[in-house]
């Protein structure tokens, strides 16, 4: 074994394979799109070389909706960063440190992360539907008929909405996530701790964090760029509605390409989704760098 990872040749040849299918999947259709960004084209016809038209008709248009629709995946960011990291970090802490059944509880909050969007996007549907929605049902139970709204439909908490499905579907995926890192820890460590009279919440922040901080940084690039791209969701739910009050540069770009057939302007918002998922993850790398240089 050993000898087979010492020679070049062999392990260029078993890596090509997979090198060519990612140049064919992942930068070849990138490559085209920053070629498509430059063309007014609609698809069918010859298209027009117009250079950094569609770029500056996105950035400069005070008609355009795409300011509004990066602002929303911003939030969207925000959210996963600071609302639904934590919470997994809560749960996986929890569930590691040792509760009774804690491989079923590990398996209900991993059941989200297998379904379907498409399936979860009509789950939550039903939830806030306005007439026999579960969430305005129990509201009215309990006595609060005024707090009951048009969720998905009323601008000022169609946002917030949608947010709610994308933390609930994804909170497993990032707690089994740092699950994993925390029982990789030695559990001599933790025995350590426990002698030295130091308690769960004490040892979670003295130890288990630092420990995981890898794969927290893991998690927060992972977070970071689904929901700087996500689209499946919030199509199903909203469409980006009530007037692009939910929109997201991944539903204007569906938009513009497929149903106002402008392949130039529709190139030009992939492009800036690939470049911000890695400006941002370039900064995650190099915040978790600076703290790694500082500590020592």
């Amino acid at each position: 074994m050993d000898k087979v990872f010492s020679d070049k040749k062999a392990i260029c040849f078993f890596v090509l394979p997979a090198l060519i299918f990612f140049l064919l999947i992942v930068f070849i259709p990138i490559f085209m799109s920053v070629y498509y960004s430059f063309l007014d084209w609609d698809g069918i016809g010859v298209g027009k070389f117009v250079g950094l038209k569609n770029y500056i008709y996105l950035f400069t248009n005070k008609n355009s909706i795409f300011w509004k629709a990066a602002k929303n995946s911003f939030l969207y960011a925000l959210v996963s960063l600071f609302i639904q990291l934590p919470i997994s970090l809560i749960i996986a802490l929890i569930l590691a440190w040792g509760v009774k059944h804690e491989n079923f509880y590990r398996s209900i909050y991993f059941i989200p992360v297998i379904i379907s969007s498409v399936v979860i996007g009509q789950l939550w549907m039903k939830i806030y539907n306005t007439d026999y929605g579960l969430l305005n049902a129990l509201l009215r139970a309990v006595g609060l008929e005024n707090k009951c709204h048009m969720w998905l439909g009323d601008k000022k908490y169609v946002l917030g909405a949608t947010f709610v499905p994308m933390l609930w579907q994804y909170v497993g995926y990032h707690m089994l996530l740092m699950y994993g890192a925390i029982k990789g820890i030695s559990p001599e460590i933790f025995e350590a701790a426990k002698i030295d009279g130091s308690g769960p919440v004490r040892t979670s922040f003295r130890i288990t964090i630092p420990l995981i901080k890898p794969m927290i940084r893991v998690c927060m690039i992972f977070s970071l760029i689904g929901s700087l791209k996500i689209f499946d969701l919030v199509y199903i739910l909203t469409n980006g509605g009530p007037a692009g009050a939910s929109e997201v540069p991944a539903t204007l770009m569906y938009k513009t390409i497929f149903l106002r057939n402008k392949y130039g302007q529709g190139s030009a918002i992939a492009v800036f989704i690939v470049v911000e998922c890695l400006l941002f993850t370039l900064a995650i790398q190099k915040l978790f760098s600076m703290r790694n240089s500082d500590e020592n």
